[in-house]
C-alpha cells in the first residue's frame, strides 16, 4: 500500500500544556482509519495540524510524499485534503444546492460542472431531494450531511470527517455506514468519532489517542480487546 499521509514526532503545546505528544501516524492511500479518544485527548488538536488550522510546536506532516508542515490550510486543499468540521461550517443563508456548488467550484472552476457535481455530491448524502432548502433550516444533522456533501464536491483525496454522525437519527447513521463504505472506493478517510458501532462497522484501523499520545493503534477486534483502551476510553476495564 502507498502511504498518503504521515506524521513523525507531531507535538503542540499550549503555554506548557502537551495537548500533543510526539505523535508518529502513518494512513495508506485508500484506508478507513477511525481516530478516537476520551475528551480532552488531543484529537482536535491533532486533526488541526494535519489540516493546516493549528501550527506545531514540533514534528512533520507528509502528505502524498510532501512535506506540508507549514504549508497553509487552503494549499492542502488544493492538494486534495477535505475536513468537516466538529462545528458544522455551513452558509446558513444559501440555499443546499449553492452551498455544495460552492465547494465544488474549488476542484472545478467551471460554474456548470460545479453545479452538477453539487448535484452528484447531494443524491450520495440522500439531500437531493432538499437542494432549494436554505441551510439554516436544516435539522442539525442535515446540516452535517451537508457539510460532508461539500467535503465529496471537492474530490477530495483524503476525506477528514470530525464527529459526522453527531446529530443523526439512529436510521440516518445507518445509512451513513453505508455511505462510508461508498465513499472509500475513491477516497481515503480519516474518521474522528465516538460512536463506537460507527468506528467497528466501518473502520479498517483504529487509532487511539489519550493525554496527547498515541495509547493503541490496531484492527476494530484489536482495539475492543485491548485492556488499556477498555480502562482508559471504552469503560469496560
Amino acid at each position: 500500500m502507498t502511504t498518503l499521509l504521515e506524521t513523525r514526532g507531531l507535538s503542540k503545546h499550549f503555554s506548557g500544556l502537551r495537548a500533543v505528544e510526539n505523535v508518529d501516524f502513518t494512513l495508506e492511500a485508500g484506508e478507513v482509519r477511525a481516530l478516537i479518544g476520551p475528551n480532552g485527548a488531543g484529537k482536535t488538536t491533532f486533526v488541526g495540524m494535519l489540516c493546516g488550522r493549528i501550527e506545531p510546536s514540533s514534528g512533520t506532516v507528509t502528505f502524498d510524499g510532501r512535506d506540508i508542515t507549514r504549508m497553509p490550510a487552503h494549499r492542502r486543499i488544493g492538494m486534495g485534503m477535505a475536513y468537516t468540521f466538529q462545528i458544522t461550517s455551513i452558509f446558513p443563508g444559501l440555499s443546499v444546492e449553492e452551498n455544495v456548488a460552492l465547494a465544488a467550484r474549488r476542484a472545478e472552476p467551471d460554474p456548470a460542472a460545479a453545479r452538477r457535481e453539487a448535484h452528484r455530491a447531494l443524491k450520495r448524502v440522500g439531500l437531493a431531494n432538499r437542494i432549494d432548502q436554505e441551510a439554516q433550516d436544516l435539522s442539525y444533522g442535515h446540516q452535517r450531511l451537508l457539510e460532508i456533501a461539500m467535503g465529496l464536491a471537492q474530490a477530495p483525496r483524503l476525506l477528514i470527517l470530525d464527529e459526522p454522525t453527531q446529530g443523526l437519527a439512529d436510521s440516518e447513521i445507518e445509512a451513513f455506514k453505508g455511505l462510508i463504505r461508498y465513499l472509500s472506493e475513491s477516497a481515503t478517510i480519516l474518521l474522528i468519532e465516538h460512536n463506537m458501532n460507527v468506528v467497528m462497522e466501518t473502520a479498517h484501523k483504529v487509532t487511539v489517542l489519550n493525554f496527547g499520545e498515541v495509547l493503541a493503534e490496531g484492527t476494530p477486534a484489536e482495539i475492543h480487546d485491548n485492556e488499556a483502551v477498555q480502562a482508559a476510553y471504552l469503560g469496560t476495564g
